[in-house]
């Protein structure tokens, strides 16, 4: 009986990650699936069937979470997942999971500082990013506030799902949508810190398994509209002429900002 519960600790361990990294594997495959190049008579509805495609992963995993209110089965699943991390880890604590969480953004930036550019300029991808965290932080909050389902550790019920997994996984798509056709090693970055960013929530008994699955796939979906949304919206704000607009990071008086000049 001990030998049983010994491999279901190690199964346990083993298979967290490699579920957030199966995402990220997901991701990558359905990128490459929408930059296959096509002849002229590819229809357009083709093209609209490839990029749906590439929301299935990530919808797959908010739909597991919300089946894990309900349903007996996956609701023991988080239990026994929960009791397997907890049985050699009652007094684990970290604060790296606050931070981790933004590492992939800021790559995104730090890469474009240091001259390897990505798919968008800064204004557009600063817009992009804003709108995903709109996104991603709107729906935690009403989700949060609307499942009343209690942490493991019960601190509230604010534990489904996971906001620091959908930060962090909205973060990491956010890098392979920029970087992610330049190298392969941006995305698996990216998802591998998102991946240790849920894990280490669910070692500090914030979350439950199906908790962080959500905010995985809410994040991701986030980011993904945001892509999506986003020329509508810039033909809106921007207009569809040219203009002589720069936006750049300011730093004055102690206090970030952004400062925005140009002819409006």
């Amino acid at each position: 009986m001990a030998r049983i519960f010994v491999d279901q600790i190690m199964l346990t361990k083993l298979f967290l990650p490699l579920f957030f990294l199966y995402l990220s594997a997901q991701s990558v495959q359905a990128q490459h699936t929408d930059t296959i190049h096509k002849s002229d008579t590819v229809r357009l509805r083709d093209q609209g069937k490839l990029k749906l495609y590439a929301f299935i992963p990530a919808t797959a995993a908010v739909a597991y979470g919300f089946a894990a209110l309900n349903a007996d089965f996956l609701r023991d699943a988080d239990n026994r997942i929960y009791k397997s991390i907890k049985h050699d880890n009652r007094n684990f604590y970290t604060s790296a999971d606050d931070y981790l969480r933004y590492v992939p953004s800021l790559a995104v930036y730090g890469l474009d500082l240091f001259g390897v550019k990505g798919k968008n300029n800064f204004r557009d991808k600063t817009s992009i990013l804003f709108i995903s965290s709109a996104f991603t932080g709107v729906t935690v909050k009403v989700l949060k506030m609307s499942s009343n389902r209690m942490r493991p550790n019960g601190l509230n019920d604010y534990s489904f799902p996971s906001g620091h997994a959908a930060t962090a996984f909205a973060s990491a798509e956010f890098l392979r949508q920029e970087y992610g056709e330049i190298s392969p090693w941006y995305t698996a970055a990216g998802y591998s810190v998102a991946t240790l960013t849920s894990v280490l929530r669910l070692y500090k008994s914030y979350h439950w398994f199906s908790d962080v699955v959500a905010g995985a796939g809410i994040g991701i979906l986030s980011t993904k509209f945001a892509y999506l949304v986003y020329p509508s919206v810039k033909r809106v704000v921007w207009g569809k002429k040219k203009t002589n607009t720069v936006m750049m990071p300011s730093y004055q008086n102690g206090v970030p900002g952004l400062l925005i000049s140009g002819k409006f």
